[in-house]
């Protein structure tokens, strides 16, 4: 008998089969912590585009990153690749993109001082804030696995 609307497929209790995405982890405070990730991003790429395009090539790098991470994360596609250090990734992730649109608002203010250079400077300022927390999130997560206390983590994960 097919699995209906409302029915779990066959396979792993709680995870989705194929590439389903998990409204679960999408409601979770990490998948919603990426999905704001991924907004933000969207929207200093756009405010970049609109007024310092020199600087929309990091903006874009880190949106795509960033939406093929969580489409990984939000299909369960990440479990497929068990050599990769996802949370190790993830932090990288993180830390790289918190500095780079650090970097790209500090550039964008100072090449420019229109409505949209500004507002994307405003933004790339408060995404950095919250890339940063996110990659703080993850190594306390992770660090509390290390401890052995794995049903806190997979709770707040």
């Amino acid at each position: 008998m097919a699995a209906g609307m409302g029915e779990q497929a066959p396979g792993a209790p709680g995870e989705p089969r194929g590439f389903q995405l998990d409204k679960e982890f999408l409601a979770s405070p990490k998948g919603l912590l990426m999905l704001g990730e991924l907004a933000l991003s969207l929207l200093v790429f756009a405010l970049l585009t609109a007024s310092v395009s020199a600087y929309m090539g990091a903006a874009l790098l880190e949106t795509l990153l960033t939406a093929a991470v969580l489409g990984l994360r939000g299909t369960h596609a990440h479990h497929h690749l068990p050599a990769l250090h996802w949370p190790c990734l993830d932090m990288l992730r993180c830390g790289s993109a918190a500095l780079i649109f650090l970097v790209v608002a500090v550039a964008a203010v100072a090449a420019s001082r229109e409505g949209a250079a500004v507002s994307a400077a405003t933004f790339g300022l408060v995404l950095a804030g919250v890339f940063a927390y996110d990659g703080v999130r993850t190594y306390r997560l992770q660090h509390a696995a290390g401890l052995g206390q794995d049903s806190r983590v997979e709770a707040e994960e």
